[in-house]
């Protein structure tokens, strides 16, 4: 069993979020005779999993979501983590694209509508980007 400021150490999350996590149904902890919350050494890797869901972009809900699907009838292994994560190649791939598209946005005209690039007048003439809604509609996806 692990304290909190243990799992906190070894994880790299803080621990009012590892509370916060529990407080969410993400993790849970046992609690010892003092009332000191105490982890299996199993919720490190749930942790690690939260901590990765979150950087592709998954929400708290979302994240809970696929840890629910965990089996609950034993310590989750290799293979029930790669079940979870096999689904998350599409929601990568959009995120690389518009990373893509960030990437381009910063050289290129990233049609906001201000007409201020010599550009403008070639990408955007008569500013149709502006027609298609507020920000910068390209970056977003907008088609011209």
């Amino acid at each position: 069993m692990l304290t909190i400021n243990q799992v906190s150490r070894r994880s790299g999350v803080a621990a009012s979020a590892l509370r916060y996590y529990e407080e969410r149904g993400l993790i849970t902890s046992e609690r010892a005779g003092s009332g000191h919350r105490r982890y299996q050494r199993a919720v490190l890797r749930r942790v690690a999993f939260i901590v990765f869901a979150q950087r592709v972009g998954l929400s708290l809900d979302e994240i809970k979501a696929e840890l629910d699907k965990l089996p609950t009838d034993h310590v989750p292994k290799g293979d029930d983590w790669a079940r979870l994560s096999e689904h998350w190649t599409k929601r990568i791939d959009e995120r690389i694209a518009e990373m893509e598209r960030l990437k381009h946005g910063l050289t290129e005209c990233i049609s906001c509508g201000c007409l201020s690039l010599e550009t403008c007048a070639l990408t955007n003439p008569a500013d149709r980007a502006g027609r298609m809604g507020p920000g910068p509609r390209y970056w977003v996806g907008a088609k011209a």
